[in-house]
């Protein structure tokens, strides 16, 4: 049913007792650390290379929350070669893009 998140990871970082908390938690993670990634083109086209780093970074531990561990190796590659992650953050834009629905999916299941 998912291709990239792991609902049992989530419920596993989270928990299932306190269902609001989850639910803001993933509302949080869609709406900033997702978001910020999106918008990591003009950073690229600005060779801005310490932002996209900072990005990346700071998504990575909310990947491993969500069980995308595939989109955190990609997160850790762009990170590692910088100048030359254009190609992997087009791969990412298109996993983000799967994440997001599939944490709505899992906000609707629950």
């Amino acid at each position: 049913m998912y291709q990239l998140i792991s609902p049992q990871t989530i419920i596993q970082y989270f928990g299932d007792d306190d269902e609001e908390m989850l639910r803001e938690m993933i509302q949080i993670i869609i709406d900033t650390n997702l978001h910020d990634l999106k918008q990591l083109k003009q950073y690229y086209d600005n060779e801005e290379y310490a932002v996209i780093k900072k990005k990346c970074h700071k998504a990575k531990p909310s990947m491993s929350y969500v069980g995308a561990m595939k989109t955190r190796k990609l997160l850790e590659e762009i990170e590692g070669n910088l100048e030359n992650s254009f190609d992997t953050y087009q791969e990412l834009l298109r996993q983000i893009d799967i994440i997001e629905q599939e944490l709505k999916n899992f906000l609707k299941s629950i």
